[in-house]
């Protein structure tokens, strides 16, 4: 059974409850965070608190932990679950209040909560095949860049693509390319890598700037900048990243093919890079 963390407590994860005056549950009014863990190593876990620390400073929420405490929780969660590659998920809310009240409360007393999966990854015939993708208008909020609990619309994006028997839903928002419900997107034109910037209406990626590093360190050319969805459709290769997809091809998208339909030589070389970076150094801690 999983072990979780919640509110200095460490205990099975049936057994953990929250009060139902949480404002994360009334209101989605909290952050989170998922650190991808490999060989008992958390992946970058100072570029995972901080990143929790910027969202939590975006949305005036006082931070419970400082970043030594925030680590030894989180190792201490890892140790307690059974998976040597995990997923650790962690949510900070602005907690229960004594009343139903969209204003903050007066006393903060946040709700912290940990709790950890198998890191999962997706399967060779995904790799080898590559995977069917959709596409919609991005109607998600204007700050899509802070880890908020809020991910209404991320879900509805998301199920628009299962609807459709698709992995992914890619986004477009004014023309432009944004990124996927639950991934960053990389596309590939005339052997030249694009993705777009880092603003507030995309989640900075931590695969997402691995990927990048790589195309550095291995001279692989690339753009980052802004990307219109006609670039989008009539793209070589696209990828689709995130720290349990990694770096997965996209062959299909509405119903159409990528370039040749297949996953290309730059997907293929990029994934190669990858696997070979997660076990040298992610899995080295």
């Amino acid at each position: 059974m999983s072990l979780c963390y919640l509110n200095g407590r460490y205990q099975p994860l049936d057994e953990a409850r929250v009060s139902p005056m949480d404002r994360g549950f009334l209101f989605g009014d909290g952050a989170y965070e998922v650190i991808p863990v490999y060989s008992r190593h958390p992946f970058r876990l100072e570029e995972h608190v901080a990143r929790l620390e910027n969202t939590l400073a975006s949305i005036r929420l006082p931070n419970p932990h400082r970043p030594d405490e925030w680590a030894a929780i989180i190792r201490e969660v890892i140790d307690r679950n059974v998976w040597e590659d995990q997923s650790v998920y962690l949510q900070v809310s602005r907690g229960a209040d004594d009343r139903r009240n969209h204003a903050f409360p007066k006393v903060m007393r946040p709700t912290v909560f940990l709790m950890s999966e198998q890191l999962i990854t997706p399967p060779d015939y995904q790799r080898e095949e590559g995977v069917a993708c959709v596409s919609a208008a991005d109607f998600r909020w204007l700050r899509c860049d802070l880890k908020t609990v809020a991910l209404l619309a991320n879900c509805l994006l998301r199920q628009h693509a299962i609807d459709q028997g698709c992995v992914e839903t890619v986004l477009f928002r004014d023309g432009f390319l944004t990124e996927g419900s639950s991934s960053n997107i990389f596309m590939v034109k005339d052997g030249v890598v694009l993705t777009p910037p880092k603003s507030h209406l995309m989640l900075p990626g931590i695969t997402y700037d691995v990927v990048l590093e790589l195309a550095v360190s291995h001279g692989l050319q690339h753009e980052v900048r802004e990307i219109l969805e006609d670039e989008v459709r009539h793209a070589d290769e696209l990828w689709m990243t995130s720290s349990t997809k990694e770096v997965l091809p996209i062959t299909r998208l509405d119903d159409k093919a990528v370039g040749n339909g297949r996953p290309g030589p730059l997907g293929k070389q990029m994934y190669a890079w990858y696997q070979d970076f997660k076990n040298t150094v992610m899995r080295s801690g």
